[in-house]
């Protein structure tokens, strides 16, 4: 919620506020400014503390900073505080990540991760409507205002009942399933490892088109249907859950196919890079929008577009398969600082493709970042599950210890 709340708001704020197209996309893009920045030190970072402590402090922050953003007077103190948003919410996705690694045996972690991912799509494709009817009540400084005490709350919530598998007593059952990550201080050869390995460029360059189509969600879609579509705007915000609870059936399904299909015997390559490949591919259905008229079809092609996002976002697990162990958290900093490259570059992109009033061009340009995607996984990553890998990846741990 507090990374598109602003995309609920950004017609009102656009009005309010007096902002040009660009300036919103600037507005948008903020977020991903620090968000990126942040994505290498926040792994570090994560390698050496508990997730528990961390990741309170990050939610609380900003959701304090959210809930500052219903107070803004003008462009550069709200361009400030979205970018202050991306700093705090940087360590979370990695903090996800190890969570599951340390909890999960690797037959299991695909559906877990799913799990987790799932969050940000039923939170999105349920509370969308409401918040569009928070903000048609109380206005857009009402809807940050509500969305940065949720997110207050929940960081109590989290604080109070996550406990470590690994060091917590009560939990020291659960250690023969978790995955006990040394922490140690990284070093220039280990940096090295993770921003020269092939296949890890490739699921770097393929997170990078996973999360360009979800950032259009995130940020510009709202709007895209409003002002571009002409659809009201409380009734936008009901159909624009369609496509979120696509996603999020979409994401489900993708860690549950995933994991069925290792425990049926298919390969460990084919099973983690199906759901992937095959979502990237629906995610470039989106350009039929570009071909309709009827509000039907271009929901249609909206939500099978981002189911087939859905279906991809479970490229986190190759983070835990493809990474040495003792690097997870740097490795998934370095992946989510790919992937948030996009949230820096998709607003800013479509802001410039739609300021001469169509938006025909922004939908193109999603489409093909989706097709290069596929491409990366295909050619880049190529087979995960190989005795070869599993060989490269053996030497490539004792050569680190």
């Amino acid at each position: 919620m507090d990374r598109s709340n602003i995309s609920v708001a950004a017609t009102a704020i656009s009005t309010d506020l007096k902002l040009s197209t660009v300036e919103i996309g600037l507005i948008f893009s903020a977020f991903g400014w620090t968000y990126v920045a942040f994505q290498i030190p926040g792994g570090i970072i994560i390698d050496r503390f508990s997730p528990r402590v961390l990741y309170a402090i990050s939610l609380c922050s900003w959701s304090v900073v959210t809930l500052l953003q219903g107070v803004v007077r003008g462009f550069y103190f709200l361009l400030g505080l979205r970018m202050a948003t991306g700093m705090f919410e940087a360590p979370s996705y990695p903090i996800n990540n190890r969570v599951v690694t340390q909890w999960f045996p690797e037959n299991e972690r695909a559906s877990a991760i799913a799990v987790y991912t799932s969050g940000q799509f039923i939170g999105l494709a349920f509370l969308t409507p409401l918040l569009a009817v928070i903000q048609n009540y109380w206005g857009w400084r009402g809807l940050f205002i509500s969305t940065g005490l949720v997110g207050i709350a929940w960081s109590v919530v989290w604080y109070c009942f996550y406990r470590n598998p690994v060091t917590d007593d009560a939990l020291r059952g659960a250690e023969s399933k978790a995955t006990n990550i040394p922490s140690k201080k990284i070093t220039a050869a280990e940096f090295k490892q993770v921003l020269t390995n092939r296949k890890l460029w490739g699921i770097y360059l393929g997170q990078f088109a996973v999360t360009s189509t979800l950032w259009f969600f995130l940020t510009w879609f709202p709007t895209y249907l409003v002002k571009y579509r002409g659809f009201d705007f409380l009734k936008s915000g009901f159909l624009s859950s369609i496509p979120f609870l696509a996603a999020f059936a979409g994401v489900l399904l993708s860690g549950l196919i995933s994991d069925g299909l290792i425990k049926k015997g298919i390969s460990l390559n084919k099973a983690r890079k199906t759901p992937v490949i095959v979502g990237l591919l629906l995610s470039t259905f989106i350009i039929g929008a570009n071909f309709v008229n009827n509000t039907s079809f271009v929901i249609l092609f909206m939500a099978i577009a981002f189911f087939g996002n859905g279906l991809a976002s479970i490229a986190w697990v190759f983070v835990s398969l493809l990474s040495p162990k003792n690097l997870i958290g740097l490795t998934g900093g370095v992946f989510n600082f790919m992937g948030g490259l996009s949230s820096i570059i998709v607003p800013l992109v479509i802001g410039y493709l739609a300021k001469n009033g169509s938006f025909t061009s922004s939908i193109l340009f999603i489409g093909i970042l989706a097709f290069a995607g596929v491409l990366s996984y295909v050619f880049l990553v190529g087979d995960v599950g190989s005795p070869d890998h599993e060989k490269n990846k053996l030497q490539h741990n004792e050569g680190v210890s």
